[in-house]
């Protein structure tokens, strides 16, 4: 098998296991490879510098060869990531700029100097890209588990899908703002079964009517909504997930109730850990506020 290598490829950390003494081997999100396994050696050593970065919600960039199935990390950077500005820089040193847009990576040689950056026809990153990693915190952090066990379910190995990556880019944003965390995980959730082919049918009742935001519904899963007196789902909710503008009270609570029915479907029976974890917290949470 001939060796390959990958350069400066976007990517997050999933999660990691340690493999013998000193190493890891790390399932990570790729922008152009999809999920993919790396062998991370030696930095489980005491003078390791890579270890700190080999952490889930980091955006990085990972270098990496081998003629195996199994390739082994050879280069890892920490990333200033906009999911908004379609692109991941990778900031090696203290250089702040640098640009190559034809492959959408963005990195600049460990001895760039400002003077010599415009010579070469490379530009400074606007400001707005450079900012301060994501942190999640909390409730997000768990949150951020969960999108993280979704990915590692519904994604096969190998499988390129660029906008699963940019979508997860921009779930972590929105978890780190904390604003409105319950409609960034639905909306990550509906985007994440339509990138893998279990798109929902949420426009039309089985009989080919439009929905109604006044009738309810329930769902068949793979068929869509049926009109019924009782329905789990008011036809605005269903609206709501179609256009993707999760906002109103109602609607979130009964999108969440649609989406795990959806997810539980196509999991087959595979239970979710991090589930279990956060309604936990949740269940501590409320026996401390009594």
């Amino acid at each position: 098998m001939t060796e390959s290598a990958v350069y400066l490829q976007p990517a997050f950390i999933l999660q990691q296991r340690k493999y013998r003494e000193t190493s890891l081997i790390i399932d990570v999100l790729t922008r152009d490879f999809g999920r993919i396994s790396l062998l991370a050696k030696g930095v489980r050593k005491a003078k390791s510098k890579t270890a700190g970065l080999l952490q889930p919600f980091i955006p990085l960039t990972l270098s990496y060869f081998g003629k195996a199935e199994l390739k082994t990390l050879s280069d890892v950077e920490r990333s200033a990531c906009s999911p908004q500005a379609g692109g991941i820089y990778a900031i090696p040193g203290d250089c702040r700029a640098g640009s190559l847009p034809a492959s959408g990576i963005h990195s600049i040689p460990g001895d760039c100097r400002a003077g010599s950056l415009q010579a070469s026809g490379i530009h400074s990153i606007p400001g707005d890209i450079i900012q301060r990693p994501m942190e999640l915190k909390g409730l997000a952090l768990y949150c951020g588990f969960y999108v993280n066990e979704l990915v590692a379910c519904f994604l096969h190995k190998y499988d390129p899908h660029p906008d699963v990556f940019s979508y997860y880019g921009e779930c972590l944003s929105g978890l780190a703002d904390g604003s409105n965390r319950e409609s960034v995980l639905r909306l990550f959730e509906l985007k994440l079964m339509e990138c893998v082919g279990y798109g929902l049918q949420l426009g039309y009742d089985g009989n080919d009517k439009p929905i109604d935001a006044l009738r309810k519904y329930d769902f068949n899963v793979g068929q869509g909504p049926v009109e019924a007196m009782n329905g789990r789902f008011l036809g605005k909710t269903l609206q709501a997930l179609s256009s993707k503008e999760l906002s109103d009270p109602q609607v979130l609570s009964e999108a969440k109730i649609l989406m795990r029915t959806v997810i539980d479907v196509y999991l087959q029976g595979r239970q979710l850990k991090s589930r279990a974890v956060i309604n936990k917290v949740f269940a501590t949470a409320q026996r401390l506020e009594k």
